[in-house]
């Protein structure tokens, strides 16, 4: 039998443990912090993270230190972030790339999604639907009826990509006889959609995309945001038509930590990374990119946020029968 002075032993142990733990939180953050950007230097998350450097360590008073692992579509930096202590201190920069779809399409990954929560929203990317320039066709209605009682092929970067899933949900709305083509790299999309091997694809409008549309490479009629897109202000949003309502997508990159992260922390995270995401220097950075900068969401609308996006996406990788590979 364990005895009283055991048991009062073994409470006040408990709530000294607590109590270092809320301290800890309390004082965070008092060491360097890391940057988990799941992909090699000198790609676009790791961009995004350099110009937020600067300004997020004034905000969150520490040093932040970027570190890149790529592998698996992005999930190795992310499974070795969930691996060492949820306390704030190792944070990831992603998308839904390799946060949701990653632990959808591929059996490799080992994550759920459920197992991070986003603690900013830093940028939104608007996607295109490009086709190939001599299709006769400006617009969805004038492309709607080329397509018809064609096949009609759609590129994308691989079985499970975001861009996959969106073409999937283009032909279910469009009842369209599509056959998707997948390849290993966008250059090599834009490459044989520019040389009309491939009839549509969509794109994010960022990176060399929106000069190639303006080059007359391929041609833009229609933008997956509910507005049209600052560069192109007169091409319309594919949900305005009336054969897509709801087809609303965009990239998204956020700062995400483990789900178990002390709630202080993360109060904390949120608040810096608002205040790091307003910055001119930042702004302006984004703005290059063909980015755009949400307004600061509290954790509780972010919460909302992410988790219904991990719901939705859930929802169309099964409507398009895609299972882990």
């Amino acid at each position: 039998m364990i005895s009283r002075r055991t048991i009062s032993s073994l409470l006040a142990g408990l709530l000294g443990s607590l109590m270092v733990l809320s301290a800890s939180a309390q004082s965070f953050p008092n060491k360097m912090v890391t940057f988990m950007v799941p992909y090699p230097a000198g790609g676009a998350s790791d961009a995004v993270a350099r110009m937020v450097q600067i300004e997020y360590e004034k905000s969150l008073g520490q040093k932040i230190m970027v570190e890149n692992l790529g592998g698996v579509s992005g999930a190795l930096g992310i499974q070795k972030v969930l691996a060492a202590p949820a306390d704030g201190y190792y944070q990831i920069l992603g998308t839904p790339m390799e946060l949701v779809m990653a632990p959808l399409a591929l059996s490799a990954v080992k994550f759920k999604p459920e197992e991070l929560r986003l603690a900013s929203l830093m940028g939104r990317t608007s996607i295109g639907l490009a086709i190939r320039k001599d299709i006769p066709a400006n617009n969805i209605d004038e492309f709607l009826a080329w397509a018809k009682g064609k096949q009609v092929s759609y590129a994308s970067v691989g079985q499970g990509s975001l861009y996959h899933i969106m073409g999937e949900q283009f032909k279910a709305q469009s009842k369209l006889d599509m056959l998707h083509v997948p390849y290993k790299a966008a250059v090599q999309i834009f490459t044989d959609l520019g040389g009309g091997a491939v009839d549509m694809s969509f794109t994010p409008l960022a990176g060399p995309a929106p000069g190639m549309i303006k080059d007359g490479r391929f041609k833009l009629i229609g933008v997956s945001s509910p507005q049209p897109h600052t560069l192109f202000p007169n091409v319309a949003p594919i949900s305005a038509h009336k054969t897509f309502p709801g087809f609303n997508f965009d990239i998204w990159i956020g700062l995400q930590v483990p789900k178990g992260t002390p709630e202080a922390a993360v109060q904390k995270i949120n608040q810096a990374m608002n205040e790091a995401i307003k910055s001119e220097a930042y702004v302006k950075g984004m703005s290059t990119t063909g980015s755009q900068i949400p307004a600061p969401m509290s954790m509780a609308e972010l919460d909302k946020f992410y988790y219904g996006e991990v719901e939705r996406y859930r929802a169309l990788f099964k409507a398009a029968k895609v299972e882990p590979q």
